[in-house]
């Protein structure tokens, strides 16, 4: 008791605990004080306990600090913090030594929320005070004064609610919510400074899904309007453009810590669903003409999230979003190309996006990428939808993709190649030029080499796509052929001979000694086998049909399958495989019979028409000097129908040919 004081006035003083401050290298000592006034005996008559702190400011903090001498220091000058504590001190004097400037921002973000990035770094309205839970009462009185006692009162508050441990306290004073939805229904236009505390607030219960409902309860604009007021603010600032630029980048704070807000109650597909009826996807789209890159890479993991719903994409591809993505791609800062290759992948499934990636000129932006290891593999999944479609394979050809992607594949070090790569391959190589291109120097024989070497069943369906092309290309796999056939007979992987059977299937040359091909590599058996139903899957039974075909074209080696038996075997084959139209098309296919059978369905399909114009024709029939006696046939018979132009219109009617 100081000498000062009164007789019958005791206090006391229990130290608490130590904390960092949030905002500035300073400590905050928490103690508790217990006042009681004594009667005339020395009974207390009346007591009050007060939870208090003190503010040490470290001025002189700094990296080369000693931080043992200062902790000496301030446990020696400050009689709340006993000697006990010096090491407590320390530790807290070494972390305010290491904390970046921006850590005493962030607020540690829970596990239910979706995002990876750590909480927005907003820079809220600083005062010096620090915030007390008990103190609640007068901060929600001055939401009621003037501005500037509104903006301060939001800061203590911000300050509480950025402690997970008070939310919950918060979470029950409905006066205090309603007074904050309140103030930025009412006053947001009024300060910037006061919106982002406000909803920052809202932003820090969002973290927490069980709070998501207190969001949802209270009606208020999260995202502000600004478009309406640009050109008032603008004639405002005009004339210095220096507070023009601030108040710019306090929109992206407000905009970003609005979005992170929406972002975390949007865990619920209902309340997603209500964002979209209050257009928030072209609210998102317009953001991204900003130039913050933080706010912009919170805004692409929004619309990502929402792209997964064919709605929000159609809305997407309505407002344009590729094109203002493109202007992205070549950013410099990794962490948003990076969020924007993710969006482009998910809208890349829609192939009239993919269209318009085209047209922007996307595609030589992301061949430039594929060296970059981080964005690697997203540029390849994309490049791989986009060479889905056969309009834009050819353009892979103006770029250097196929250099890049080829150098990629020969040198894997794996025994597989990645899938991404090895599918953009293969859709690549059904390009006749991209598959000159690939063969091109020693391309062809290096797959080879490295196909057998590792028996990769996708490799080689890459080199079987490079073969179904007519022209050199398909010159440069004579040399491979026992290769393919040794393959064929010695491999245990089925889906690796399959590729091999297709290649040699597609090797249509011109002097080519398919006979011996069947004799030396004693082909006929294994083909023979493979034509019993059951023996193998259809997709290699399909095969052996083509490569069948494909023999059948020179004479002698036709007059050899015949003698070996093999066309009972395809004719038994042809009637077990009667529902599989694939197969029973490649067993019959010829040129000369694709007439005849086009004729026949003709035929069919217009019987009652030819019946009636085979009728007149026979009671005309002493006209036939004017087609002359020795060259007229009926021509239902004879003559090839489908050159009969007067059969095809006749006094307004049309017959159908299918």
């Amino acid at each position: 008791m100081q000498s000062e004081e009164p007789r019958y006035l005791k206090r006391k003083v229990k130290a608490g605990s130590i904390d960092v401050h949030p905002l500035e290298k300073a400590l905050v000592v928490n103690y508790e004080l217990e006042a009681a006034i004594l009667g005339e005996l020395g009974d207390p008559m009346l007591e009050d306990k007060k939870e208090c702190q003190k503010i040490i400011r470290l001025k002189s903090l700094h990296a080369n600090t000693n931080v043992s001498a200062l902790a000496k220091e301030v446990v020696d000058k400050c009689k709340l913090i006993p000697s006990s504590k010096l090491a407590e001190v320390e530790q807290l004097l070494y972390y305010l030594q290491n904390r970046k400037v921006a850590e005493s921002k962030d607020l540690t973000r829970p596990d239910t929320a979706k995002l990876d990035k750590e909480t927005p770094t907003i820079d809220v309205a600083e005062i010096d005070q620090v915030a007390n839970l008990t103190e609640i009462d007068s901060y929600i009185e001055l939401l009621y004064d003037e501005t500037p006692d509104k903006i301060r009162s939001s800061a203590l508050i911000l300050q509480l609610a950025r402690n997970p441990d008070n939310l919950e306290d918060l979470v029950q004073n409905e006066i205090l919510l309603g007074a904050l939805a309140r103030v930025l229904r009412e006053d947001w236009k009024k300060s910037i400074d006061l919106s982002t505390n406000i909803i920052y607030i809202f932003f820090c219960f969002s973290c927490f899904t069980q709070f998501h409902s207190v969001i949802g309860h209270f009606k208020f604009s999260v995202i502000p309007d600004f478009d309406k007021d640009n050109e008032i603010l603008y004639r405002d600032y005009e004339k210095s453009i220096k507070k023009y630029q601030s108040l710019v980048q306090k929109q992206d704070q407000l905009l970003r810590v609005s979005y992170y807000l929406l972002l975390n109650i949007a865990e619920d597909t209902k309340v997603e669903m209500k964002m979209r009826n209050k257009n928030m996807v072209p609210m998102l789209i317009k953001s991204l003409e900003r130039d913050n890159s933080e706010l912009l890479i919170l805004v692409i993991t929004f619309l990502k999230k929402l792209s997964i719903f064919v709605e929000n994409k159609d809305d997407m591809a309505e407002h344009c979003i590729v094109e203002k993505l493109a202007k992205l791609v070549s950013n410099e800062n990794s962490d948003l190309l990076n969020s924007t290759l993710r969006i482009l992948l998910n809208l890349s499934f829609d192939s009239d996006l993919r269209g318009v990636m085209v047209k922007v000129g996307l595609l030589p932006k992301l061949v430039n990428l594929l060296n970059n290891e981080r964005h690697h593999s997203i540029v390849l999944c994309i490049l791989y939808h986009l060479s889905m479609d056969d309009k834009c394979k050819s353009l892979f050809t103006y770029t250097d993709c196929i250099p890049i992607v080829m150098k990629m594949l020969l040198e894997c070090q794996t025994e597989r190649v990645e899938l991404e790569l090895i599918a953009l391959c293969i859709n690549l190589a059904s390009n006749k030029r991209n598959a000159q291109l690939i063969c091109e120097g020693a391309g062809l024989k290096l797959l080879m080499k490295r196909a057998f070497k590792l028996h990769d069943p996708l490799l080689m369906k890459m080199i079987r796509n490079i073969s179904q092309h007519d022209g050199p290309t398909k010159q440069q796999f004579v040399e491979f052929v026992p290769d393919l056939a040794n393959a064929i007979l010695k491999g245990e992987n089925e889906e690796f001979i399959l590729e091999c059977v297709g290649i040699l299937g597609n090797i249509t040359v011109a002097g080519m000694d398919y006979k011996q091909i069947l004799t030396k590599y004693q082909l006929l058996p294994w083909l023979k086998n493979k034509l019993v139903s059951g023996t193998c899957e259809d997709d290699l039974v399909l095969e052996v049909v083509i490569l069948i075909g494909t023999l059948a074209l020179e004479e002698s080696c036709a007059l050899l399958l015949t003698k070996s038996g093999m066309l009972q075997a395809i004719i038994d084959l042809l009637n077990a495989k009667q529902e599989d139209d694939e197969v029973v098309l490649q067993i019959e296919y010829d040129e000369d019979w694709a007439k005849k059978i086009q004729l026949e369905k003709f035929r069919w399909h217009n019987s009652q028409w030819l019946d009636m114009v085979e009728s007149r024709a026979t009671d005309e029939s002493f006209h036939s000097d004017m087609y002359g006696d020795d060259h007229f046939a009926p021509f239902i018979h004879e003559s090839d129908i489908l050159e009969r132009s007067d059969l095809f219109y006749q006094t307004g009617k049309f017959i159908l040919l299918k």
